[in-house]
């Protein structure tokens, strides 16, 4: 009890100081609350509607998902440039003109509500605008101006997009088609300029080899045969002195065996080399039969011929015989050498081929890399084709206004009740706490436990101070002028503020423009 009538007393005693706070707030919240001119308030809904074609037939380009698209069109809404017209267009704050653009911009963006539906999984998502202006049309025509540069600005955003990205697939096929042409032009070049080496014509040309080869042989075979018998021709002459045609000179089973040798010699020499057993066991048995055949051609003479007498021409017939197994024998060695240079150049085409298989097996891997790429580009470049016209006929995901934005009939603020309420509840807990801090920051002793706390010495009594009669007069006189001093004199302090400085209304418009919040 003794606590509670000391922490009166202290009350008592701190009065002025608790008025004063407690009748300023709830003056100035009173004042502003009865002099706030009415606000109204429109309100418009929209919704971002699904593709209206379903996306396992056609889809758009521009896939953007929604919360992304709601804050995007939440932010180029509420750009400087767009507060600041769409305030200058309609007047919408009061004394515009003596604002600066960062006012206006705090001042349009406190008074736009903006939210956004977070149920995306439960329902359609959905974006709520509101706008809050001293005159009801007001009000609706910033909405419906805001509506306006909404559709606007998303259907700008959506059909650049999709333009964007037709350009864009549209210039790659163009360009994957020139790198196209240029890479078949330069595998063209190359198979023009080793046309004799290309690796799809190598069986041809190992063909035209064999049949060359066998030309040789064949030209070979021939060119002994004629010399063979051109020898033989001589020898019967210088012998015999007779003159025979090659068909009617006979020859022995060796010579015909060598003749064989020499031909199986000749083909063995084509495929195989020198080092070859084949060929070595070939020329041996060559030899052979060679130092057989030369050992015995002088057994075959007859011993009881004379010798021939040196002739220093030969007979007609046999100059006849000579020249034309000559012409033969020079016509085959001209074969053979043809022979020789076409196989000279087969063996270097065919030597060459495995380099341009190569090459041509690179241009043909970047070609098909190259194709591959462009018709992919040629796929995307339909479906950016089919998404534009989706887009530029609006059947893709859009905005629909669900709410129109109206003109309100009555203002929805401000509620004056609570501001003024809430002003007086402010002020007298900020009196207490005034009150409750000084006391905190006062440290004398008023109380015998506060004697006792600091000095340690516990008085056998204390005796209060005893006010005479006119220093009772004058304490009660000062606090009756304080009071009434408080009472009135803030009240006019607040009324001269709104008279001779500015208005209470524009002022605390202007406080809540800066802060960024409304009643």
């Amino acid at each position: 009890m003794d606590n509670l009538n000391y922490y009166f007393s202290i009350f008592r005693r701190r009065l002025p100081y608790f008025l004063i706070v407690v009748t300023a707030l709830s003056a100035l919240s009173v004042t502003v609350a009865f002099t706030l001119p009415p606000a109204y308030e429109s309100r418009m809904v929209l919704l971002v509607e699904s593709p209206q074609i379903p996306e396992e037939l056609a889809s758009s380009t521009v896939q953007t998902p929604v919360f992304e698209q709601l804050q995007v069109i939440e932010q180029r809404l509420l750009t400087r440039t767009n507060l600041l017209q769409i305030a200058r267009k309609f007047n919408v704050l009061p004394n515009l003109n003596n604002l600066n653009p960062d006012e206006i911009v705090s001042a349009m963006r406190a008074r736009t509500v903006i939210k956004i539906s977070n149920t995306f999984r439960q329902g359609a998502p959905l974006m709520t605008i509101t706008f809050e202006a001293p005159l009801a049309r007001t009000a609706a025509e910033v909405l419906n101006e805001y509506l306006l540069l909404i559709q606007q600005q998303d259907a700008d955003f959506r059909k650049g997009r999709s333009s964007e990205t037709l350009a864009f697939f549209t210039q790659e096929v163009v360009r994957l088609g020139q790198d196209l042409d240029a890479q078949s032009a330069r595998i063209l070049e190359l198979k023009q300029a080793n046309s004799e080496a290309l690796p799809e014509s190598l069986a041809f040309r190992l063909d035209q080899l064999s049949v060359f080869q066998d030309r040789l042989i064949q030209a070979e075979r021939e060119i002994a045969d004629l010399r063979s018998q051109r020898s033989r021709l001589l020898q019967l002459y210088e012998l015999t002195g007779n003159v025979q045609t090659a068909r009617e000179v006979p020859r022995s089973a060796d010579e015909t065996q060598l003749e064989v040798l020499n031909n199986q010699l000749a083909e063995a020499l084509a495929v195989y080399s020198l080092e070859n057993p084949r060929v070595k066991i070939l020329k041996k048995r060559i030899e052979k039969l060679k130092a057989k055949i030369q050992g015995a051609a002088p057994g075959t003479a007859e011993p009881e011929s004379p010798p021939l007498e040196p002739v220093d021409e030969f007979p007609p017939v046999m100059i006849i015989q000579l020249e034309e197994i000559d012409n033969r024998i020079s016509s085959l060695e001209e074969q053979k050498s043809s022979v020789e240079v076409h196989i000279q150049k087969l063996d270097e085409n065919i030597a060459k081929t495995p380099e341009v298989a190569i090459n041509l097996e690179e241009m043909n891997r970047r070609y098909e890399a190259i194709e591959s790429q462009y018709n992919l580009a040629e796929n995307r470049l339909s479906k950016a084709q089919i998404g534009d016209r989706i887009e530029t006929r609006s059947r893709g995901q859009k905005l629909s206004v669900i709410e129109q934005p109206a003109v309100p009939s009555e203002p929805t603020k401000p509620n004056r009740l609570r501001i003024a309420g809430a002003g007086v509840a402010f002020g007298i807990l900020t009196g207490f706490g005034l009150l409750f801090l000084i006391e905190i920051l006062n440290t004398s002793a008023r109380r015998p436990e506060d004697i006792i706390n600091k000095l340690g010495v516990t008085p056998l009594t204390t005796i209060p101070y005893i006010e005479t009669r006119g220093e009772r007069f004058r304490r009660r006189a000062r606090k009756l002028l304080v009071i009434l001093a408080i009472l009135v004199g803030i009240p006019a302090a607040v009324y001269a503020v709104h008279i001779h400085y500015m208005p209470l209304d524009l002022l605390a418009d202007k406080v809540m423009n800066k802060v960024g919040v409304r009643w």
